[in-house]
């Protein structure tokens, strides 16, 4: 695989200039996969990636929470990974194969979804090149099932196919089968779910994880309230602040080594939905090269 076969795409993440954001630059590498073949419910993922770039050129580069500009370390654009006539399986394979590339040329790949089912792709390959390795999955739902009409790589078994290749942390969980939950429980999967209550207990959640963290994140986490685009809303969930606390101390404390931001459906909610999922992979690569920026 050479470099001409992941293009620039023209538009950029944050407008940034794509000769000085170039791949050979750039600390980081944002990845666009508009997939979303085995969605059970609202449809539209396939247009997440294209909403959250055309959506981040409304940003400003300077982050005030960490008094830094983020965009210093080069985040380089790569072209839309086109979706595989094979099925999810097949696309899982070749986001595999695309993030094995990119960070085999020492960058961090930052996945912008399209489907949830696409991570446990991206998390072998990072699992593949660097060891001790543990993932912290944002979901409303636990995505536990090993298998959902009549496919292992559904959305709804994305954490399940996450766990064949590294230990999970699931956060802000409010809906769940009772096969789920046995399993959860089975396999001592550490669960914090979304209560009436704020989850307060970063510690323990930060303690749970190895040494290197990739951090995957279904915009479903949040309260519908103010993220309405998704697939799979559902009553409930972290808010804002709630939700960066815990990543902040992930990036203090942890070594972030790949991340994810999936599921945003843009035609199912007002457009500040993908402004603030433009916002939250800006906030995880800030986190996570803040030593760096």
């Amino acid at each position: 695989m050479s470099e001409t076969s992941w293009p620039t795409v023209p538009r950029t993440f944050l407008a940034l200039d794509p000769d000085e954001h170039s791949l050979e630059r750039a600390h980081v590498v944002l990845l666009p996969v508009p997939y979303d073949a085995t969605t059970s419910y609202r449809s539209g993922a396939r247009d997440g990636p294209a909403a959250i770039i055309e959506a981040s050129r409304q940003m400003e580069d300077y982050d005030t929470e960490l008094e830094c500009e983020p965009s210093s370390i080069g985040i380089y654009t790569a072209a839309e990974l086109e979706p595989h006539a094979g099925g999810p399986k097949a696309m899982t394979a070749r986001v595999h194969q695309a993030v094995a590339w990119y960070a085999g040329q020492d960058k961090l790949v930052g996945m912008l979804g399209g489907e949830h089912s696409l991570t446990a792709g991206a998390v072998r390959a990072v699992v593949e090149r660097t060891d001790d390795v543990s993932v912290l999955v944002f979901d409303a739902q636990a995505d536990l099932r090993e298998a959902y009409q009549g496919t292992r790589s559904s959305h709804a078994s994305a954490v399940r196919r996450i766990a064949d290749h590294a230990p999970v942390t699931l956060v802000g969980v409010r809906s769940m089968t009772v096969g789920e939950a046995a399993l959860a429980q089975a396999r001592s999967i550490p669960l914090f779910p979304r209560g009436p209550e704020p989850i307060t207990d970063v510690d323990a959640i930060v303690e749970g994880l190895s040494a290197n963290v990739y951090v995957s994140f279904d915009l479903d986490a949040f309260d519908p309230s103010f993220m309405a685009a998704v697939g799979t809303p559902e009553p409930g969930g972290l808010g804002w602040w709630e939700a960066l606390a815990i990543l902040r101390a992930v990036g203090e404390r942890r070594r972030i080594v790949g991340f994810d931001v999936v599921e945003l459906s843009p035609a199912e909610g007002p457009e500040a939905c993908a402004y603030t999922a433009a916002k939250l992979v800006y906030k995880v690569i800030a986190y996570a090269t803040r030593d760096l920026a």
